[in-house]
């Protein structure tokens, strides 16, 4: 084995390893391949950057836009919906129609596009008929798979595996070329739920509705947080938005509703504003009051701008604008990073004469913002020389209190004995999400340290140096001392109106919100929408909702204006599946639509012009005809995808230059040759179909595809054959929720846990490896 065999290998055992435990997303392991590979000189440059000239690229690319255009049209949909409609309340007719419906479906359409579609209207099915999603989600997901070997442009595995036989100088396979083996995948997947594997889906009634009587009291449990309280009189939160109150960042507290006299305010919004006697129904836990009762009595000292004050020698004060083309125009502070950058804190932003001290965490940048800085002056001088800003200025803190009013804001907090503060560090504290509060210094037997990083402790008797509202402590004060009442019962229908309403959501397999927290996104300041609770794998989450990371399956209960659910519909990022209609379709584009569908099929199928161009010329004429925009062809094409595939690509010409593959294929060969033909096709699908339960399908084809091409050449065996197994291989991700995207989306919805689908997919691939070893070679020959 040379070096070249040893470097190669290495790098995809690293790949591999990337994949599987998700360290790094799989399309910058794949670009990082690339690089590798070429920098070392594996492969050429114009080897490393090939793939992106694939013309399974175009094609994949090309076929996601048609199928935008048929779920934006509406084709889908209208047609899914009026098949399933002719279920009545048989579980088999249900089943049956469903998976047909969803497998004939994906066969002309990207299939996570398939599910994503169709996983409203079958919740909404099981709503109707009394089912459990549970019953009916799995099998959603495994008919989209089966759907995925029925055309050639069914799924990006087919396109890749053809174009690599395209490659290798043999004709690659046309449209339908997969139709007879994949339609009786598709015969037998059913037929299997059908008979036996329904009976081993896990019948768990999670309770979902569009009701929030039934969401509160069913499967997130919230009833159990509901909470109510009165705001006495001359209280300081009156007058406060809500926002202002610290009701959400200091409790965890979601206000549902604000009952006022004789008037209810649903889903307030946080510039509502508080009154004296209002009586707020809060979704929350009672022990958070007492969390902040812990930290015992803050108190306040001010002095720490005017006169001789070491924080004035030590640290100086500047005013800058941020620049036109700016590139932290849009961005909010964290994102922008100026502390980490520059070592700086922002006291104030100044827009059109008006000082803005407070809610500065969710401050986005403006061109010719005006901001007041504090810093050290190494520190300051280096933002003087950035190009984000301009007229900068040193200003003293006397001008900074008489221009600026801004001495009022500059305080200290003193952490009393026995204050459970004191045990925390200054990041675990909480004190800056809680209190809305910028920590510049903390004073401690005299001295100040400017700038104390997240990790330091916090003593007591220590002075916290703030820029911060001075009502700020009597806030908390007031929270640390909320009544709150003995829950009455509540009319909870009273909670939803035609304005208002509960939705639930899951995050879309195209996500880009994976590994942020709800905090991170600005959710209800972005959407207007509170969460209510998170759902994950089989529990329910309520608490600190703000800094739970999101994951892929997750399912967000969400409450609020209707109009911003509809809003909240036209992310990417996320799906609607129950609360809210389903979208409004371009219906009079559903015969355009559909026609430029059956145009590219005819025309491939006729041989009149190669896929990749007449799904093109498809997706173009999707556009020009305005069944989506270009807009919506952008966000349609899964670039995380194009990225991986043609990164994987480069990995592929390695593997064949350096000899790897032939050793791939040797070593296959000497370890199943004895087993005759069918042990090469046994072994052929094993090997790649463990890989799909771990790896991205579109990987597992790359890497599959030139390993079953040498090892036809050397044994004479139909290429075609052993290429088709690879194809079966890649789409038979039954065995864990991480083998394909759309076994993630149906996870939390339909409340799986890891096993089930093992215990439902394990039979389906001893079906599939049996189709791929007896059923196949009647259509395909062995030996050509």
């Amino acid at each position: 084995m040379t070096f070249e065999m040893i470097f190669v290998l290495s790098v995809l055992g690293l790949a591999v390893l990337f994949f599987v435990t998700e360290w790094l997303r799989v399309d910058l392991v794949a670009l990082s391949v690339l690089l590798i590979l070429s920098i070392f000189g594996l492969v050429t440059h114009h080897q490393a950057i090939a793939g992106f000239s694939n013309t399974a690229l175009i094609t994949i690319a090309s076929v996601l836009v048609l199928s935008a255009g048929l779920v934006r049209t509406g084709v889908a949909q209208i047609l899914g919906g009026q098949i399933l409609k002719l279920s009545g309340d048989s579980e088999i007719k249900l089943l049956i129609i469903m998976m047909v419906t969803v497998g004939l479906l994906s066969g002309v359409m990207n299939n996570i596009g398939v599910a994503a579609l169709m996983l409203p209207v079958v919740l909404e099915i099981a709503r109707r008929t009394g089912r459990s999603p549970s019953k009916l989600l799995i099998p959603l997901a495994f008919a989209s798979l089966f759907g995925g070997l029925t055309t050639l442009i069914a799924t990006a595995p087919n396109i890749l595996i053809s174009s690599a036989l395209e490659a290798g100088g043999y004709e690659p396979f046309k449209l339908f070329d997969f139709t007879p083996v994949g339609v009786v995948a598709l015969v037998v997947g059913i037929a299997y739920l059908v008979l036996w594997g329904r009976h081993l889906l896990p019948d768990r009634d999670l309770g979902r509705s569009t009701s929030i009587t039934d969401t509160l009291n069913g499967q997130y449990e919230l009833n159990e947080r509901l909470l109510t309280m009165t705001l006495p009189e001359n209280s300081p939160l009156a007058n406060k938005n809500l926002a202002e109150s610290r009701l959400g960042s200091a409790l965890g507290f979601n206000v549902l509703a604000i009952i006022r006299g004789e008037q209810t305010l649903l889903a307030p919004g946080p510039d509502t504003q508080l009154r004296s006697h209002d009586k707020l129904l809060v979704g929350g836990r009672r022990d958070q009051v007492g969390t902040l009762q812990d930290w015992k009595t803050l108190t306040l000292e001010h002095g720490f701008l005017i006169g001789e004050h070491e924080l004035g020698q030590a640290l100086k004060f500047a005013e800058f604008k941020i620049a036109p083309n700016s590139t932290y125009i849009g961005k909010t502070f964290k994102e922008a990073g100026t502390r980490n950058s520059f070592g700086i804190n922002i006291l104030a932003v100044i827009q059109k004469n008006k000082v803005r001290v407070s809610r500065l965490r969710n401050y986005r940048f403006n061109k010719d913002d005006l901001l007041i800085a504090i810093g050290q002056s190494d520190e300051l001088d280096s933002m003087q020389e950035s190009k984000d800003f301009t007229v900068f200025a040193y200003v003293s803190p006397r001008k900074i209190a008489l221009r600026y009013k801004l001495h009022r804001n500059l305080i200290g907090i003193h952490i009393p004995p026995g204050s459970t503060l004191a045990t925390r560090s200054l990041g675990r504290s909480h004190l800056k999400s809680a209190l809305g509060i910028n920590v510049l210094g903390i004073k401690r037997n005299n001295k100040i340290e400017f700038m104390p990083a997240a990790e330091t402790q916090l003593e007591a008797e220590d002075i916290l140096i703030v820029i911060a509202e001075p009502e700020i402590l009597e806030i908390l004060n007031c929270l640390q001392n909320l009544k709150l009442e003995e829950q009455e019962k509540t009319d909870l229908q009273a909670l939803e109106s035609d304005e208002v309403g509960v939705a639930e959501i899951i995050l879309s397999p195209r996500t880009s919100v994976a590994g942020k927290t709800v905090g991170e996104l600005f959710f209800r300041e972005k959407f207007g929408l509170s969460v209510l609770a998170i759902w994950r794998k089989d529990r329910a989450f309520r608490t600190n909702l703000r800094d739970f990371a999101l994951e892929p399956g997750d399912a967000l209960m969400v409450y609020g204006m209707r109009e911003d659910l509809v809003r909240l519909q036209q992310e990417d990022d996320y799906l609607v599946v129950s609360g809210l209609d389903q979208p409004i379709y371009k219906k009079e584009k559903v015969l355009i639509a559909a026609g430029i569908e059956l145009g590219v099929l005819a025309t491939v199928a006729l041989g009149w012009l190669p896929i990749f161009i007449a799904a093109l010329s498809g997706a173009i004429l999707m556009v020009l005809t305005r069944c989506i925009s270009m807009d919506e062809a952008y966000e349609a094409i899964e670039w995380k995808a194009i990225m991986l595939i043609a990164g994987m690509l480069s990995l592929g010409v390695a593997m064949q230059e350096t000899g790897v593959t032939t050793l791939l294929a040797q070593y296959m060969l000497e370890s199943l040759a004895s087993l005759g033909p069918q042990g090469i096709l046994a072994g052929l699908f094993i090997i790649t179909c463990l890989f799909a339960q771990i790896m991205p399908t579109a990987a597992v084809a790359v890497l599959m595809a030139p390993i079953a091409l040498i090892t036809a050449a050397d044994l004479g065996m139909s290429p075609y054959a052993l290429m088709m197994v690879v194809a079966i291989g890649s789409s038979s991700s039954f065995l864990s929720p991480v083998g394909h995207p759309v076994n993630l989306l149906v996870m939390s919805i339909g409340g799986y846990r890891f096993t089930d689908y093992t215990k439902v997919g394990l039979p389906l691939v001893i079906l599939f490896g049996l189709i791929a070893v007896f059923v196949l070679p009647l259509f395909w020959p062995l030996y050509l």
